[in-house]
């Protein structure tokens, strides 16, 4: 039975990173491309602990931005969500085609 290296994390990370960006690529949802972006950062999460796992002179750094990357998700789907809501107040759907004009 073998071990799991960095490899094995790295290949994770780049499978959610591309899973992320199809879903923000296919997804007319608003929910649906949020729910792609936090696949994107998930991946770049995953890269990050794995490097500071791997690599002793990355450790805490890794870690850190980990964290930095996880507090910046979670602003984001908060301004998000908020948005989105928004829109559906004004437009009755959260399709993002609809969306031809932006008002304040």
């Amino acid at each position: 039975m073998s071990e799991i290296g960095l490899d094995h994390y790295l290949l994770l990370g780049a499978l959610l990173f591309v899973c992320g960006a199809v879903c923000m690529a296919i997804k007319r949802n608003a929910i649906g491309v949020l729910m792609g972006v936090e696949l994107v950062l998930n991946g770049a999460n995953v890269n990050f602990v794995a490097l500071a796992h791997f690599n002793p002179t990355f450790a805490l750094e890794g870690q850190i931005f980990a964290l930095f990357v996880i507090v910046l998700a979670a602003a984001e789907a908060a301004v998000a969500l908020a948005i989105v809501l928004n829109f559906y107040n004004n437009h009755a759907t959260v399709d993002v085609d609809t969306a031809e004009e932006l008002k304040g």
